[in-house]
């Protein structure tokens, strides 16, 4: 594994990148309202350097979500493109169609679905699951599913997780997503697919938007991934053989951070290395 790197500031490693692929939730926002100087950072890279492309595991086609990062106040010049989990996870569902499939997760997810010409059924019937996280995660747990889930492993059938995080930060508090229904399903013995970080169909789909913007392939090789989810953004990276800027002080919190929400290189490093994971950066928080 590289030796983790400590930051300031995006600032002193941007000449070396000409794309970010940059994670949302966490980073850039925490489901209340957006973070003025990580919206900053991410728009002077663009106006500088080159184009950012938001990379999220927010179960919704990404178009939906626009709305969302407007009404949080993260300006549209902070971003040049956004992949989500969801945009990839369409590919999947549509493969399995008409399903029926047992859709678990709330009303604000049915966008996923749109077009794709599925039907719906409980578990007894499904021919699979498509999950997009808990249907209300205000106060469910993975374990209010998992007598439903125990029934579906028993039968083998798949679940497509649309969502692979295991939880948010929304304001001060951690909320279940999908990931952890999928980690439950895994434990009874029921197979799963997932599209989202830190799997490889979104980052084709992001590569192929940084193409576009850039007028030719990207190299990988100045291609910085930022994100603070260490199994989904740094696990992504990792995988795909990309740099990536680990933002301490996302949903691990003091696990990574000390004293005023300061960089803790040691707590950081020890946090990456339990996982079994790298990252060429860190950082508390992203700035320019």
């Amino acid at each position: 594994m590289t030796a983790l790197q400590t930051i300031a500031s995006l600032a002193e490693i941007a000449d070396g990148y000409d794309v970010l692929l940059c994670d949302v939730w966490g980073v850039i926002h925490n489901g209340r309202e957006s973070f003025p100087a990580a919206c900053a950072a991410l728009q002077q890279f663009r106006e500088t350097r080159g184009p950012v492309v938001l990379i999220s595991n927010a179960p919704r086609p990404s178009a939906d979500v626009h709305a969302q990062l407007d009404a949080l106040s993260v300006p549209r010049s902070a971003w040049s493109a956004f992949v989500s989990s969801g945009d990839a996870t369409r590919v999947l569902l549509a493969q399995r169609a008409p399903g029926p499939a047992w859709a678990i997760g709330p009303d604000r997810d049915w966008t996923l679905y749109e077009g794709l010409g599925l039907d719906f059924t409980g578990p007894e019937d499904a021919a699979f699951i498509a999950c997009t996280g808990p249907v209300d995660d205000t106060w469910e747990t993975p374990e209010d599913y998992r007598d439903r889930l125990a029934l579906c492993a028993q039968r083998k059938i798949e679940m497509i997780c649309a969502n692979p995080d295991r939880v948010v930060q929304r304001g001060d508090t951690l909320v279940y997503c999908g990931g952890a229904l999928a980690d439950l399903y895994e434990a009874l013995g029921g197979p799963v697919l997932m599209a989202g970080k830190p799997f490889a169909p979104i980052y084709d789909l992001a590569l192929i938007e940084a193409a576009g913007l850039l007028g030719r392939p990207a190299d990988r090789a100045r291609v910085l991934c930022i994100g603070d989810g260490v199994q989904t953004d740094v696990r992504g990276a990792m995988d795909q053989v990309l740099d990536c800027l680990f933002i301490a002080a996302g949903i691990h919190g003091d696990k990574a951070v000390g004293v005023g929400g300061r960089l803790d290189p040691a707590k950081a490093a020890a946090l990456l290395a339990d996982e079994d994971a790298s990252a060429r950066f860190a950082t508390a928080a992203l700035t320019w």
